[in-house]
């Protein structure tokens, strides 16, 4: 890839001059801030859309997987949602073959021939070997059995079942190139670690885009820095990315000289645009575009480095409360988890770990008071404030407005609510409607409100999902900070190593309290260490 440069219609340039290349048996790791363009170029790579200039290309066959792969359309069935992970020609002949089908469904007397060619074209391309996999792949992957593809909807299965279901076939498809955006999206630890090592194994070159730091660190080969319009390479593992990132920085030299080497390449790429409109009008709009970068670049005079850190400050200080928060009494959600009895402290920071589906976030919101527990009650301390973080980020009080409006409602100042945007780089995004804002956007934002609400308990539903890597460093410097207390849904390792103790939900419903994330991470990677846990527990509870 060379020279790639993408502006999505009617706003400003993504990125231009992104070059790097990616090795046979490399797994290359995406990473740069929420909003870069991580995503756009595993979509150019993909062919789903075209970049404005440059060149790319990918030798072998290729299969690609979307960060919101089964998320979007929950009333498609499963063959619907794995047809678009196939190859080309399958995906073709699986998409016309779907909609003759329902074609054939709304009227009988209509449409058969159109069917009878669609079913010949899947079966001669392959189609029924593809199913064969695909049930295959459901054995492994999804907790009930699949009988009919085109009859189970995506909707009966959870997140992280779907995702694993899509991420078994490419791992095992023997395409030559995959592309993967967010893989980790939605899996549970165990499933995460399950899929590292299928990364480790696989024989195909890997491009994907991930914020999960400890899947980076042991799996990643190569590191794809997008930032400053541009991209940069660091050839190793992502353990030693922080740094050669900040050898990067020192080595670009003083404040003048990054200046003026942005400047020519700046006035480069204009003279070459502007070659280009002399050879051909259509390209005449980049060429003033890029004239205009140029001179308002010159205009605004020497600036920052031209790969400045996200300026992220959050402030997390939390009221005081009572030195019980939270008293939790023969708790039991039916047919999710069992009664357990729990006590949370004061400055606590609790974990609540374990497969997907087993209760986490139905546990939060009773802490919340968003539900009520089937059996037993929780009593919590006076001078308590809880404020709650959403793993999807929906906060049907913030649609339709724009954030500046959100931020001044509690802040009533539009200079003081400014400055705190500012703080969690969200200034460029003040006058934006809410529903707009990409996935890390609306977490910080949500976040922001969690600090000028001065909550003292705050329950977070897996906050760093949408964030990039150096958001979640921010968010984890805040709670380090913060003197409230913190219960928190996560599976992102990295942020689970800062907290203090934890309370694993099991798929059979049982509720287990682990000291600490050494134990935790053995409770969740190793089933059989469970009995000794258990006996444990048994013998404090005598």
């Amino acid at each position: 890839m060379s020279d790639l440069a993408y502006a999505p219609p009617g706003g400003d340039q993504l990125f231009f001059d992104v070059t790097f290349g990616v090795a046979p048996g490399d797994r290359a790791a995406l990473v740069g801030a929420n909003g870069v363009g991580k995503s756009t170029i595993l979509r150019i790579l993909s062919g789903e859309i075209e970049s404005d200039d440059g060149d790319h290309s990918i030798v072998g066959t290729m299969l690609s997987m979307t960060q919101d792969v089964g998320m979007s359309r929950p009333t498609d069935s499963l063959r619907d949602m794995l047809i678009e992970v196939a190859p080309p020609t399958l995906r073709t002949a699986g998409r016309r073959l779907a909609a003759s089908e329902r074609r054939l469904a709304n009227d009988p007397s209509d449409g058969a021939m159109e069917y009878a060619n669609a079913l010949a074209d899947w079966g001669d391309l392959g189609g029924y070997e593809l199913e064969t996999r695909w049930f295959a792949a459901a054995e492994r992957s999804v907790k009930t059995k699949v009988d009919d593809f085109s009859r189970r909807l995506v909707s009966e299965l959870s997140g992280g079942e779907r995702k694993r279901l899509v991420l078994d076939l490419l791992l095992t498809s023997g395409a030559d190139v995959l592309l993967l955006d967010e893989p980790d999206n939605y899996l549970d630890i165990p499933t995460r670690r399950w899929l590292e090592e299928r990364l480790l194994e696989t024989k195909s070159t890997v491009l994907m885009v991930s914020h999960d730091r400890a899947l980076l660190e042991r799996v990643a080969t190569k590191i794809v820095v997008i930032e400053g319009s541009g991209a940069w390479v660091h050839g190793g593992s992502y353990t030693t990315f922080p740094e050669a990132r900040a050898r990067r920085q020192e080595q670009l030299g003083d404040h003048l000289k990054r200046w003026n080497d942005e400047e020519r390449r700046l006035f480069h790429h204009m003279k070459i645009m502007k070659q280009r409109a002399a050879q051909n009008f259509k390209n005449a709009t980049k060429a003033n575009a890029a004239e205009t970068r140029w001179e308002k670049f010159v205009a605004a005079g020497p600036p920052p480095p031209p790969v400045p850190d996200q300026r992220i400050h959050v402030r997390l200080r939390g009221a005081d409360a009572a030195r019980r928060v939270a008293k939790i009494e023969g708790v039991a959600i039916d047919d999710l988890f069992l009664p357990f009895d729990d006590e949370i402290h004061h400055g606590e920071r609790l974990g609540l770990i374990g497969p997907n589906g087993t209760g986490k976030t139905h546990l939060l919101d009773v802490l919340a008071g968003k539900s009520s527990p089937d059996r037993g009650m929780i009593t919590f301390g006076p001078r308590t404030s809880v404020g709650m973080f959403t793993q999807v980020n929906d906060r049907p009080e913030f649609r339709g407005r724009a954030v500046i409006d959100i931020v001044r409602d509690r802040l009533v100042d539009d200079e003081k609510s400014m400055r705190a945007l500012a703080r969690y780089g969200l200034h460029g995004n003040a006058r934006q409607d809410f529903p707009t804002l990409s996935g890390g956007q609306k977490a910080r934002l949500e976040i922001l409100c969690l600090e000028l609400d001065g909550h003292n308990v705050l329950l977070l539903d897996e906050p760093t999902d949408n964030l990039d890597i150096e958001s979640s460093e921010a968010l984890e410097q805040a709670l380090d900070g913060f003197e409230g207390t913190v219960v928190a849904v996560s599976h992102d390792r990295t942020f689970l190593s800062s907290l203090d103790r934890f309370l694993m939900v099991t798929d059979d419903g049982e509720v287990f309290a682990l000291p600490d994330f050494d134990t935790a991470m053995q409770a969740l990677t190793r089933p059989e260490a469970t009995g000794s846990i258990r006996l444990a527990k048994s013998l404090t509870t005598r």
